[in-house]
């Protein structure tokens, strides 16, 4: 790791003197190149600086453990115990630094909410999902847009299919795929008694059209009346749009923009994301089975989490953390459990790279 980290400084300095020569400077799409390179690398480099300050004070304190003055051995002996836990720390953060990123992790989502077993229940859990990934998107800034929906009429969701943008979005919510339970007491039961639910969340990163190529004859549109907002107007000129794609058989619809174009230009995006995403699950299953002890298999059948509303529990199976804050959470403050599974899967990542 040290060898690393070194070369990684050497790099960040040559990119400082290249910046600065004159020959250079004159290369404006060079000097961008180079100052984007520059800038990616400075947040390890600072660490790795500040590691090293610490240590070479760490060496100073332990030699001052061999003074004979006992008053000056006990302020040495409780510097070197700060600076060894500042040291674990900051070496903590370096290894997470140089475990390798997800690319996918600073694009935007399209997040497909689809109801399971529970009838009404189910889409009215659905409408409650989408709410709470709606009200966390507000929280951090970022936009959300419904692309489809398909209402049960009682306020609820049959299926619902949204982008969020916002710089990050994937980073945070691609731990949200899968089966999300529901344990609560209809308003329709009268005696009482609690009823398990269930909806189904697929978070997918958008896709460039170089990364998935479709061939346009593979490609089968049909234009609808949209039932959504504007829905009179729309619905004379049918611009909503279903696309079929024939090799797979996925089907996606679209009717959130005013024209039968920008809509097939959406639909195609929302297909060319779901293509990209059954091509990682499949190499994420591969690499998932030689490895089990992962944080989640990545599977859209697996159950994640169950939300009890007669206990106010909410408890991610995956890495077995309860919170008793449903109504927070529902609210938009997923941040918990965000932030657990990701702290989960740099352990793992950590504990790989000292078996590697």
């Amino acid at each position: 790791m040290w060898d690393k980290l070194q070369a990684i400084e050497d790099r960040y300095n040559e990119l400082g003197q290249l910046m600065a020569d004159p020959q250079v400077f004159v290369d404006h799409n060079r000097v961008t190149e180079l100052a984007r390179e520059h800038s990616e690398l400075e947040e390890v480099v600072d660490l790795y600086r500040e590691y090293q300050i610490n240590r070479d004070e760490l060496a100073g304190a332990r030699a001052l453990l061999e003074e004979d003055d006992p008053e000056i051995r006990d302020l040495a002996q409780t510097e070197v115990l700060r600076l060894e836990e500042k040291l674990d720390a900051l070496e903590r953060k370096l290894r997470l630094m140089l475990l390798p990123k997800d690319p996918r992790d600073g694009r935007n989502v399209i997040v497909e909410i689809r109801a399971g077993a529970g009838g009404d229940e189910a889409g009215l859990f659905s409408a409650d999902l989408f709410r709470m990934y709606t009200r966390y998107a507000e929280r951090q800034g970022w936009s959300t847009e419904i692309l489809s929906e398909n209402e049960t009429g009682i306020g609820g969701f049959k299926e619902v299919v949204f982008e969020i943008r916002g710089k990050g979005a994937y980073s945070r919510l691609k731990y949200e795929s899968g089966v999300h339970r529901v344990q609560r007491i209809p308003a329709t039961e009268s005696a009482g008694r609690v009823h398990t639910s269930t909806a189904t969340v697929a978070v997918l990163p958008e896709v460039d059209e170089v990364e998935v190529t479709i061939d346009p004859k593979d490609l089968e549109f049909e234009a609808y009346g949209s039932s959504g907002p504007g829905g009179q107007h729309m619905q004379k000129n049918a611009t909503a749009i279903r696309l079929l794609h024939k090799p797979t058989g996925l089907i996606v619809s679209c009717e959130s923009e005013r024209s039968q174009t920008q809509n097939k230009l959406r639909a195609v995006a929302v297909l060319r994301a779901r293509l990209y995403e059954r091509e990682c699950l499949k190499q994420e299953q591969a690499v998932a089975a030689a490895r089990r002890s992962q944080v989640g298999t990545g599977e859209r059948s697996e159950k994640i989490r169950t939300y009890n509303f007669p206990q106010n529990r909410i408890t991610d199976h995956r890495i077995g953390f309860t919170l008793y804050r449903l109504s927070e959470v529902l609210y938009g403050d997923l941040d918990p459990f965000i932030e657990e599974m990701i702290s989960k899967e740099e352990a793992h990542q950590l504990e790989a790279l000292a078996e590697g």
